[in-house]
């Protein structure tokens, strides 16, 4: 049943996606049916009509669907995709650097299969900022002047790329404009922080009912950690639909009594004469019913049709049958996916965020798990027809110190990192950037998280420098400043 909080929940914005999930079945509140109370929340930001100002900044885009992978923690450039081997041991480090399929290009040795496939990618190597927090608010927006220390989103917070999608229109009509897995990031550091939901996956100041569709999961582990924290249990399980066992089955009887009920309750809006009311009408209750519904999503995170064999290729993680799932989403024509290395505790361990045992967190951890589920994507899309118009983006919110330190661990460090791009008209086999000497600054081409979210908007046919209102009607730029690389564009 639809809950409503508080008398003006309504005219504020419905308070999450989760409280239209949780309908399983049509109820009027105060005579609103579920395709009004969608609309109510919708129609207006801030008094200013949408249709006009999502007109400004749409154009026709290459890619037509992202996928993002967050590495949650702040991977190590130096240990992964910008080795330093003529550098002093504690800089250096344990790993030796491989060639890849990129003339003069060297990786982790511990990532041979992306080695391989790094013709078909964009490297970045000098992506720098000085946000240093485990929130993905600044990837996600380019906005790198957030509040650190913040554990929960503000409804001040900029929206991030998957709620400006669904302002604008993009996507299906039946399917949500945004999907986040294999939960909201945040939720498996609750044991220690409760009620953490780290800020970045959000509508921020365009409203809640942009906020994307958060999956839910229960993972376990391959193995038990051998230390808490910092450990090497890699998390497996699937993520699947929010509140979908909440969902009786649908037969098609009861799927057109459901429709039925739908236009039955919403017939006391039939009389609304405006053409552009009545389409707007149309498009909120189609996604109304496919919200209440949700088969074709459900679809989408069902993977008992993949083979054996892909499956085994994407390396059966949860994160790698996120990314599967994630690839199902981009068939569905969702616009945005993001896919987040979570951190589950206390029965898993930290994902990048190593500040301690950090060689064998990746070479027993995280590195196999990227190097199986990302050239996996790449090959599966591409087979599919859809790396053209699928831009894959790979990236963490901060790189690690250079200096290795007593715990052999690399601390915090935002001034520089790294960034992988592929498909959606990205330009292949580039490097963009480089770091000095020590991995620790840029030394050329410095890139900022605004530099790569705008390029992210310029490849989905969004002009960077779109103006959209925040709640009180104030113009605010989606790209914070930010600028296509044109480098990496083809």
């Amino acid at each position: 049943m639809l809950r409503i909080s508080r008398a003006g929940a309504v005219a504020g914005g419905v308070r999450s996606r989760r409280d239209l999930l949780q309908a399983g079945s049509l109820s009027v509140v105060s005579g609103l049916t579920l395709p009004r109370l969608l609309r109510a929340s919708e129609n207006q930001v801030g008094g200013v009509d949408q249709r006009s100002a999502a007109a400004a900044g749409r154009r026709p885009g290459v890619a037509k669907s992202v996928i993002l992978f967050n590495l949650l923690g702040g991977p190590s450039q130096l240990d992964m995709f910008d080795m330093k081997p003529g550098a002093p041991l504690e800089i250096r480090g344990q790993f030796s650097p491989i060639q890849t399929a990129i003339s003069g290009v060297q990786i982790c040795e511990h990532l041979p299969n992306t080695a391989r496939i790094m013709h078909k990618l964009a490297l970045i190597r000098s992506v720098t900022h000085n946000y240093n927090a485990h929130n993905p608010l600044n990837i996600m927006t380019g906005f790198s002047l957030g509040n650190p220390a913040a554990l929960t989103p503000a409804p001040t917070d900029p929206p991030d790329i998957g709620a400006v999608c669904q302002y604008l229109g993009l996507g299906r009509v039946d399917m949500p404009g945004a999907v986040c897995l294999p939960c909201y990031p945040g939720w498996g550091e609750s044991s220690m922080y409760p009620g953490i939901r780290r800020p970045g996956p959000y509508g921020g100041w365009l409203g809640a009912q942009y906020d994307p569709l958060f999956s839910l999961c229960e993972p376990t582990f391959d193995r038990k950690p051998d230390r808490p924290y910092y450990g090497t249990a890699i998390a497996m399980g699937e993520p699947r639909m929010p509140a979908a066992d909440a969902l009786p089955e649908m037969t098609l009887d009861r799927l057109d009594r459901r429709r039925s009920m739908l236009q039955q309750l919403d017939q006391q809006f039939a009389k609304l004469q405006s053409s552009g009311a009545l389409e707007r009408m149309d498009r909120i209750q189609q996604k109304a019913f496919g919200l209440l519904t949700t088969s074709r999503v459900r679809e989408a995170f069902d993977l008992s049709g993949e083979s054996e064999e892909l499956r085994g290729r994407y390396g059966r993680s949860l994160f790698g049958n996120c990314m599967l799932v994630a690839r199902r989403l981009v068939e569905a024509e969702v616009p945005f996916i993001s896919v987040h290395a979570e951190n589950f505790l206390p029965h898993g361990s930290f994902t990048y965020d190593m500040h301690e045992n950090n060689f064998a967190m990746l070479q027993d951890h995280n590195l196999p798990v990227l190097d199986a589920l990302l050239p996996a994507l790449i090959e599966d899309l591409e087979e599919r027809g859809l790396l053209e118009t699928t831009l894959v983006w790979v990236m963490g919110e901060m790189g690690r110190s250079p200096k290795i330190n007593a715990k052999a661990g690399r601390e915090h460090w935002p001034q520089c990192g790294f960034c992988l791009l592929a498909g959606g008209g990205i330009r292949p086999g580039v490097v963009h950037g480089s770091s000095d000497a020590i991995g620790a600054w840029p030394a050329s081409d410095p890139v900022t998280p605004a530099d790569i979210v705008a390029t992210i908007y310029n490849q989905l046919g969004i002009d960077a420098g779109t103006m959209l209102p925040d709640r009180t009607g104030r113009p605010l730029a989606i790209a914070h400043g930010g600028v296509p690389i044109w480098d990496v564009v083809g």
